[in-house]
């Protein structure tokens, strides 16, 4: 999937009253899930990344969407470990705000699916979830930083 088809499908996603999308073709996998807030700032944003949205009684406007695709890896040359690379242009979040404490830090052990950071883009809370058990090695982005499709975010190493 590219960037271009995923923000189609997010536009679309948007226009409907449907609150959840689940998206997988055995390569890729897109999850959807519509929250509001206006930032991660916003105390939403916890109850969104704990999966648990309350829109009754949230007044932002926006949309948790978790990635589940592969953000793209490739092979460094130290020792066997790889490179999470962005999928998509966006402001990198280490958090949901800027009291808690960051998803994952050097040294943090991994399970599929578990939450690595937090993308903005377009109004839209992206959570990049590693695509298999690893170890993080280095976190290459800082909180707030713009980033670049395909840049490089942190080096793990395979559990």
């Amino acid at each position: 999937m590219n960037e271009k088809f995923i923000m189609s499908l997010m536009d679309k996603f948007d226009s409907t009253e449907i609150t959840e999308f689940d998206f997988n073709d055995g390569n890729s996998r897109l999850v959807m899930r519509k929250g509001f807030f206006s930032g991660p700032q916003n105390d939403a944003v916890n109850k969104a990344a704990e999966g648990n949205v309350d829109t009754a009684s949230s007044g932002g406007s926006g949309k948790t969407v978790h990635l589940g695709i592969p953000a793209g890896t490739s092979p460094d040359k130290t020792g066997g470990a790889e490179k999470i690379k962005s999928p998509i242009v966006a402001t990198y979040y280490a958090a949901v705000n800027p009291d808690a404490p960051a998803f994952v830090s050097s040294g943090s052990k991994v399970k599929t699916g578990q939450t690595l950071c937090i993308l903005e883009a377009m109004k839209m809370m992206n959570h990049l979830e590693a695509e298999f058990d690893c170890e993080i090695v280095d976190i290459l982005a800082a909180n707030g930083d713009l980033v670049e499709y395909d840049q490089p975010l942190f080096t793990v190493k395979r559990l």
